[in-house]
This record gives structure tokens, C-alpha cells and sequence, in this order.
């Protein structure tokens, strides 16, 4: 079993950052990788970076340049970096663990998430 708990949502204005935490427990040795979601009201879930345990990562293309995946493997937390926050940001951002294409790195099939954190872009 792995815990995923993320953190650091909250309300910004647009133009802001933030840092979401996803903080991993339990069995995370077969963790292989971890993927950040968003989901909008009333949108589909959208994929929105992973980093693997080697290290490697992969954004989607239409956030590449203002949001970045990155770990801290001695705190077991994977963080998301979102800079220059718009209003269609606005989402509750999960993350979750499983299986991943091995040339995008999104997610085939969801083995754990989070509960997810809110976050709320004001224009």
C-alpha cells in the first residue's frame, strides 16, 4: 500500500506561484513513478507532468515553461513548481502513482492518489 497526501494549495492571483506537495508513504519502493492531474469543474482530468525514480520528467506540452516536477527523494515528497498562474489553472491537482508510457511518461493505469488540493487562480 502507498499513502499519497499532497499540500500547498490555495488561492493566488494570477501572475503568482505556488509549490504543491505530494508527500508518499508506505510501500513507496514500488513506486516507478509519480504523475501530477487536474481536473477543473465540469472538465476532464488532464494530465499534467510525472517524474519517474530514475529521474526523469516530462510536462505536458501547454505548461511547459511554467510548471516543473521535481523530487526530494530523502523527505519522499514529489513537489510541483506552477509559476505564472492563470485563472484556467484553477483545479483540484491530485497526484498519483502506476504503470507509465515509457515515452511520455503519463499514466496508463492508476495504482494510488491523493486526495487532492485546490487551487484557485483570481484574475
Amino acid at each position: 500500500q502507498v499513502q499519497l497526501v499532497e499540500s500547498g494549495g490555495g488561492l493566488v492571483q494570477a501572475g503568482g506561484s505556488l509549490r504543491l506537495s505530494c508527500a508518499a508513504s508506505g510501500s513507496i519502493a514500488i513506486i516507478r513513478a509519480v504523475a501530477w492531474y487536474r481536473q477543473a469543474p465540469g472538465k476532464q482530468r488532464e494530465w499534467v507532468a510525472t517524474i519517474t525514480s530514475g529521474g526523469r520528467t516530462n510536462h505536458a506540452d501547454s505548461l511547459k515553461g511554467r510548471f516543473t516536477i521535481s523530487r526530494d527523494n530523502a523527505k519522499n515528497t514529489v513537489y510541483l513548481q506552477m509559476n505564472s498562474l492563470e485563472p484556467e489553472d484553477t483545479a483540484v491537482y491530485y497526484c498519483a502513482t502506476g504503470p507509465m508510457n515509457i515515452a511520455t511518461l503519463e499514466l496508463y493505469e492508476y495504482d494510488y492518489w491523493g486526495q487532492g488540493t485546490q487551487v484557485t487562480v483570481s484574475s
